[in-house]
C-alpha cells in the first residue's frame, strides 16, 4: 500500500523534475510538509536532518493553524555540501491525552479514567532507560499522583507547560510514519549573499593621448579602482569578457557595423591570434596581472567574479581548428549570432549538436583554467542558447572539483527555461526584475522570487548592466536611480549596480534600451571623485545601503521577503523580519520598507502592516527609525506617511525593540 496511518504529503523543499533544492550557509530554510490522520488525536512531525560531516538533528514542526494540515520549521543551516533530511510523524499520545483530559475533567466526565490513561502513560515515560534522570523521577512522581484519580491532580498535570515541554523534546508514540531521505546542498553564503559592481578593466585607467587615439587601462590601472568600490560596501567585482577581441566584423561606436581605427571592439567577440578564451587581452596585461588584479581584490574584500561567454569571433582559433563546433549554411558562410531585431556579426555561436564530447571538454578545460587563476565565480552569458544538459554537467564536474565555484545564469528569457537552468545547477540568476517596476509588479515578481521558487532560485537583482537601460530609469531622472537602488538593495540578499549606475548615466541610444556610447563598444572616461565632491554621484547612497545590508541579517534572507498595503497604488510596502535565535546577536530584526515607485510625484497616502508578522499585536505602537535619515517616528498598524520621489522617495525602518 501506498498510504501510512500518517500520511506524509507534499514534502519541502523541493525542485520541480526531481532536481536538488538549493541553500545557502546561514540561510533559514522553511521544512513543509502536510500530515494529518483520522479522527481527533494529535500528531507530531520531526523533521531529521544529517550534516556534510554526519552530524544528525531532530526538530519539531509547527502546525499552520489555516486548516491545510501543512507543518513547518524554520531552521538555519550553518555547513557547505549536500545535507539529507526526512520526515516522521507520530501520534503524539501525552498531546491526546492531555488535551481530552483538560476538556473532560473539567466537565466531570470520565475522572477517574483519565486520571489511570495519564497515569500509564507517565509511567511508560518515566520506564524509558535514555531519558535523563532527573526527567524519570519527575514522571514517575506525577504517574503516583494520577493513580489517586484526583480531579485537581489530573487537570493540573494536563496543563504544565514542563510536563508538556518534557514530552515535546521526547514524545510517547504509537504510530509513526517516514519520508524517504531526500537531499538539499548548501551553497556558501556568497551564493546567496553579495552586493556585485560590474566595471570594464580596459576603462578603468584608459587615457586619451594627444593624437586623439585612447591607451587602453590595464589590470595594474584598474586595480586602483578597487578601494573605491570595497569603500562602497559591495562584495564581488565583476568583469566583463578580458580576453583577446577579434577584428573581423569587429564593431563600432553604438553597435555600428564599420570600426574606426583605434575602436577596441566588443569584448564579447572573444578570439584572436592572441589566443582564445584562456587568454587575456595584451591591452590588458598578463596572466601574472590578472593573478595581481584578483589578489589585490582580495585583499580589499572583493571576490573576482569573470564573465563565461561560450562564443566565439571569427577570428577565434576555434574557427580554424574545430570548424565543427559551429553552424555552417549552405553557402559555406559560418552563421553569426542573433537576438533578433539584434546581429552580432562579430560572433559566431557554437553548435553543440556535432561533436558534444569534443566542445564539452573544452568547455571543462575553460572553466578550470580560470578557476586555477583564481576565479570562483562565474556571470554565463546567455546560458538559454546552449543546451540544458550541458550545463547540468558543466556545473556539477565544476562543483564536484571545487563547491565554492558559482554559477550565475544571464539569462533573460521565458519563465521556464530560466527556471530550469536554476534548478540544473546555477547558483544565481538574473531575473525579470529590471524590467519590474510599478507597484503592482513588483508585488508580484518579488512575492514570487521569494517563495514560489526560493528552493532553488536565486535572484540577482541587478538595477541595470552595460546592455540594459530601461525606460524606468531613461525617463525617472535621479529619483528613478535612487528608489531601484533601495528596492534591490533590501527586498534580495544579492543585487548589483553596473559602472556609471552611481552617475545617473540615463541616456540611451535611440529606439534601445542601451546606453548611448555604450562601454561595450568603446572606452569610458569617468571622473568619479569629482561627480561625488560636486555632489552629483549616487556612491554615498550606495555606500549606505551596503552599510544597512552588512548592519541587518534580516537583509541577508531571500525567504522573509512580506508584501504589507497602502493606499496608494505607487507606493510599495514591505518587510523583512528575521527571529532573534537567527541573527546571531540574541535579537530579532525587523526592516520595512516604504517606496514610492513614481520617480515624478509626491505621494501622501495610509499605509497599514501586518505587525504580526514581527511578533506585536495589531494596533500595538512601536517605535521606528528610518536608517537612510535618521528620524524616529512612533508607528503602529496604520500609518501617514509623504514621500517626495525627489527628495526622499524611499523609507527603510528599523523596528526599534520594546524596552
Amino acid at each position: 500500500m501506498r498510504t501510512t496511518r500518517i500520511p506524509l504529503l507534499e514534502p519541502a523543499p523541493t525542485v520541480p523534475g526531481g532536481f536538488t533544492p538549493k541553500a545557502f550557509v546561514g540561510e533559514v530554510v522553511p521544512f513543509r510538509v502536510v500530515a494529518f490522520r483520522e479522527g481527533h488525536d494529535i500528531i507530531g512531525v520531526h523533521v531529521r536532518l544529517t550534516s556534510p560531516s554526519g552530524e544528525e538533528s531532530l526538530h519539531r514542526l509547527t502546525p499552520r493553524d489555516d486548516g491545510t494540515d501543512a507543518w513547518v520549521a524554520e531552521i538555519a543551516l550553518d555547513e557547505q555540501g549536500s545535507w539529507s533530511y526526512r520526515f516522521e510523524a507520530f501520534s503524539d499520545d501525552f498531546a491526546t491525552w492531555a488535551h481530552a483530559a483538560a476538556l473532560k475533567v473539567a466537565a466531570g466526565v470520565d475522572v477517574p479514567v483519565m486520571a489511570a490513561l495519564g497515569a500509564d502513560l507517565l509511567t511508560t515515560a518515566a520506564a524509558e532507560k535514555d531519558r535523563p534522570a532527573a526527567q524519570r523521577r519527575r514522571l514517575a512522581a506525577d504517574a503516583l499522583s494520577l493513580r489517586n484519580g484526583d480531579a485537581a491532580t489530573t487537570i493540573a498535570l494536563s496543563t504544565d507547560a514542563e510536563l508538556a515541554q518534557i514530552f515535546r523534546e521526547r514524545p510517547v508514540t504509537s504510530l509513526r510514519s517516514v519520508t524517504l531521505p531526500q537531499m538539499l546542498d548548501v551553497d556558501r553564503r556568497a551564493a546567496g549573499v553579495g552586493a556585485w559592481y560590474e566595471f570594464f578593466p580596459r576603462s578603468e585607467g584608459a587615457r586619451r593621448l594627444k593624437d586623439g587615439t585612447v591607451r587602453s587601462g590595464t589590470f595594474r590601472t584598474a586595480t586602483r579602482r578597487l578601494p573605491e568600490v570595497a569603500a562602497m560596501g559591495f562584495d564581488v567585482v565583476y568583469l566583463v569578457p578580458i580576453h583577446p577581441i577579434g577584428t573581423t566584423n569587429r564593431k563600432g561606436r553604438n553597435n555600428t557595423l564599420t570600426a574606426e581605427p583605434g575602436d577596441p571592439g566588443s569584448p564579447y567577440a572573444i578570439g584572436a591570434a592572441e589566443g582564445g578564451h584562456d587568454a587575456i587581452h595584451p591591452d590588458l596585461g598578463s596572466a601574472q596581472d590578472f593573478r595581481a588584479f584578483v589578489r589585490a581584490a582580495r585583499k580589499e574584500g572583493l571576490e573576482v567574479a569573470l564573465d563565461l561567454a561560450l562564443q566565439a569571433s571569427p577570428d577565434h582559433p576555434w574557427v580554424q581548428e574545430h570548424p565543427e563546433w559551429f553552424t555552417t549554411l549552405p553557402d559555406g558562410t559560418i552563421a553569426y549570432a542573433e537576438n533578433p531585431p539584434k546581429k552580432y556579426q562579430d560572433i559566431y555561436p557554437l553548435n553543440f549538436d556535432n561533436d558534444p564530447a569534443g566542445i564539452y571538454a573544452e568547455m571543462l578545460r575553460i572553466v578550470q583554467h580560470w578557476v586555477a587563476q583564481g576565479v570562483k565565480i562565474f556571470r554565463v552569458d546567455n546560458p538559454h542558447t546552449k543546451p540544458l544538459q550541458f550545463w547540468e554537467w558543466l556545473i556539477a564536474e565544476v562543483n564536484a572539483a571545487d563547491p565554492d565555484v558559482i554559477f550565475l545564469a544571464e539569462a533573460f528569457t521565458r519563465p521556464a527555461v530560466m527556471r530550469a537552468l536554476a534548478a540544473v545547477g546555477f547558483q544565481q540568476s538574473y531575473s525579470y526584475f529590471t524590467w519590474r517596476n510599478t507597484k503592482a509588479e513588483l508585488e508580484e515578481f518579488l512575492t514570487s522570487v521569494s517563495q514560489e521558487t526560493s528552493d532553488y532560485m536565486r535572484p540577482n537583482l541587478f538595477v541595470n548592466t552595460h546592455d540594459i537601460l530601461t525606460e524606468y530609469l531613461q525617463f525617472g531622472g535621479r529619483a528613478a536611480y535612487r528608489i531601484r537602488a533601495c528596492i534591490a538593495a533590501t527586498a534580495g540578499p544579492v543585487y548589483g549596480v553596473y559602472a556609471g549606475y552611481e552617475l545617473f548615466e540615463n541616456v540611451a541610444r535611440p529606439g534601445s534600451e542601451e546606453n548611448i556610447d555604450n562601454e561595450k563598444y568603446e572606452f569610458k572616461f569617468r571622473d568619479w571623485a569629482g561627480a561625488e565632491a560636486r555632489g552629483e554621484s549616487l556612491a554615498p547612497l550606495l555606500r549606505r545601503l551596503n552599510a544597512i545590508r552588512e548592519a541587518h541579517p534580516a537583509l541577508q534572507q531571500l525567504r522573509n521577503f512580506r508584501v504589507h498595503w497602502s493606499d496608494d497604488d505607487a507606493v510599495l510596502v514591505y518587510s523583512k523580519h528575521l527571529a532573534a535565535e537567527f541573527t546571531g546577536t540574541g535579537r530579532p530584526d525587523t526592516i520595512i520598507v516604504v517606496a514610492n515607485v513614481d520617480p515624478h510625484s509626491v505621494r501622501e497616502t495610509t499605509v497599514h502592516l501586518d505587525t504580526t508578522q514581527w511578533g506585536t499585536p495589531l494596533g500595538e505602537a512601536f517605535e521606528v527609525e528610518d536608517l537612510l535619515t535618521g528620524a524616529i517616528w512612533t508607528w503602529s498598524d496604520h500609518n501617514y506617511v509623504r514621500l517626495d520621489a525627489f527628495a526622499e522617495p524611499v523609507h527603510i525602518l528599523k523596528v526599534r525593540e520594546r524596552s
